[in-house]
């Protein structure tokens, strides 16, 4: 994707975004370096995506991890569009007014799944509090199409806050997802300047209320660090998100994605990561991915409870 152009979207607007901005040069510790992508089985996913008119949160996010999920043959799908209806600080998804849904995009990424032959599917998407129910109806009719090509295929979706609402929630729990993931993202204090539009508290009772509607669901929610929380405060956040019975957790470092976006503060060592990811266990998470790397859905099918 260009980084510097603008585009009209049908339905929609005219948007340049933050999402449409040069990255933001900033020199990073010396473990964040990964291999740039390009392999023949990148290349493929790339080009089964592009033919298939899907979205990767891989590619919008500009997850440092790409290359590595896509050599192994892994994406996370990213359905409703690709246009978020709210402008968080931290991420680099276009946010405007997104264009009308696609009803055919649970078949094609069904479809898609099924090239690939995945045996573990995650399913995310932007915000969309333009519509009545979040979009919940779309997740519902994905999981469903992914399992109807793929019987016995694992699916996790991480879901927005669906503003709190029970019945978006439970219209995708009804689907039958074997994971339920809503990222808190960061730390309470910190969502007025990272998350605006969002409850750090809401997103816990969401996670709860997946559980309770649920209940042999696993819950998870992931965090990111280096927008200038404390390890206290990250400690006590993970407590509310045990309070709320959620079971797999990952936590990794926020990488500005360009200069408009919330710079970084600091840079978490991997010392400090081991002993986050030690902290949780002793909260009782039954899996934690910590490091610099980690991102909600990278390598998702391994950190799975056992």
């Amino acid at each position: 994707m260009s980084a510097t152009r603008s585009r009209a979207r049908p339905g929609g607007t005219e948007y340049r975004g933050m999402g449409d901005l040069e990255p933001h040069p900033e020199k990073k510790p010396a473990w964040f370096k990964v291999p740039a992508p390009g392999s023949s089985d990148y290349r493929t996913i790339k080009k089964l995506m592009r033919g298939s008119e899907l979205h990767t949160v891989c590619e919008e996010a500009n997850c440092p991890n790409i290359g590595d999920c896509w050599n192994a043959g892994t994406a996370t799908f990213l359905i409703l569009g690709d246009v978020c209806t709210r402008r968080c600080g931290f991420c680099n998804i276009k946010s405007g007014r997104p264009g009308p849904v696609d009803r055919l995009e649970p078949l094609r990424v069904a479809t898609a799944a099924k090239r690939m032959g995945l045996q573990y599917c995650v399913v995310t998407s932007v915000d969309r509090d333009d519509l009545a129910d979040g979009g919940a109806f779309l997740y519902a009719q994905t999981i469903r199409s992914i399992r109807r090509q793929i019987a016995d295929c694992k699916i996790e979706v991480l879901t927005p806050d669906f503003r709190g609402q029970e019945m978006p929630l439970a219209r995708v729990l009804d689907a039958g997802p074997d994971v339920f993931n809503h990222n808190v993202e960061t730390v309470p204090s910190l969502y007025k300047k990272a998350r605006r539009g969002s409850d750090f508290f809401r997103s816990c009772r969401v996670l709860g209320n997946a559980k309770s509607i649920r209940p042999n669901v696993v819950t998870k929610s992931g965090l990111m660090v280096g927008l200038g929380e404390s390890m206290e405060q990250v400690i006590e956040a993970l407590k509310h998100l045990r309070e709320h019975h959620v079971q797999v957790l990952t936590v990794g470092q926020y990488l500005r994605p360009t200069g408009n976006h919330l710079p970084v503060e600091r840079y978490w060592h991997p010392d400090e990561f081991a002993e986050l990811e030690a902290a949780a266990y002793e909260l009782g998470f039954e899996s934690v991915a910590a490091g610099p790397l980690v991102r909600s859905s990278y390598r998702a099918e391994c950190n799975l409870p056992d």
